[in-house]
């Protein structure tokens, strides 16, 4: 039972919750809760500590380097190696999405769809509070590539000028390549793209969430496939 704050299991939970620079360095990341340990357990992945409040850790201990409004009772390290690397016929390529509630979202709906995520630099990360609990345990069975690794044909969502997505070809692998919340794709990811695809909207909204954008497309290229393999 671990009853002093000063404890080095406590101390490296602390930095690890709070530091993305200690994240990469260690090569590990903590989640909170038991519904992320238990998804990590369902993905065969195995924590390198686990903290469970009353049993290895006094709970006002726990609670104290907790970064939910009520702290979770449970608490576990990863290695980042042991998530998913596995390729994939489809993917989200994320382009400097900053917000960690957006690329937790993304990784959830990849999860959806059996799709990977690829990241640029500048996303928030993956790892962090905020994004992990946005992913609904996503984050221990979506695939995390590289920006350059994303495969297949590569589709730029744009808010206005694309073809209809829903006139593609989604055929084959692809991947849909999601901008920032507030300035989307720079033009010259959007040059090297094989096609821009725009989803049709009639409401007076500029343009959808970044979440939303990705949701919809997965949902056009699985209907797609649903339907050709139904024939």
């Amino acid at each position: 039972m671990i009853t002093s704050a000063s404890n080095p299991t406590l101390k490296l939970v602390r930095k690890l919750l709070a530091q993305k620079r200690k994240r990469e360095e260690l090569g590990l990341f903590a989640v909170e809760g038991e519904d992320l340990v238990e998804a990590a357990a369902a993905a065969g992945i195995e924590p390198v500590e686990l903290l469970v409040a009353g049993e290895t850790v006094e709970a006002e201990l726990l609670a104290a380097v907790s970064t939910l409004p009520h702290p979770a009772r449970v608490v576990a390290v990863y290695r980042v190696a042991d998530l998913p690397r596995e390729p994939r016929e489809t993917a989200l390529a994320l382009w400097r999405v900053a917000d960690p509630g957006n690329v937790g979202t993304l990784l959830r709906t990849a999860d959806a769809f059996g799709a990977a995520v690829a990241l640029s630099e500048g996303c928030a990360d993956p790892l962090g509070p905020k994004a992990l609990r946005a992913s609904a345990g996503a984050i221990f069975r979506v695939p995390l590539l590289a920006w350059d690794d994303a495969p297949g044909t590569r589709v730029a969502l744009v808010a206005h000028g694309g073809e209809p997505l829903s006139s593609l070809d989604l055929a084959g692998p692809v991947t849909f390549l999601l901008g920032a919340e507030r300035d989307g794709l720079p033009e010259e990811i959007v040059a090297h793209s094989n096609y821009l695809a725009t989803i049709a909207t009639g409401g007076a909204a500029e343009s959808l969430n970044v979440a939303v954008a990705g949701a919809i497309a997965l949902y056009e290229r699985s209907r797609r496939a649903a339907s050709s393999s139904s024939r």
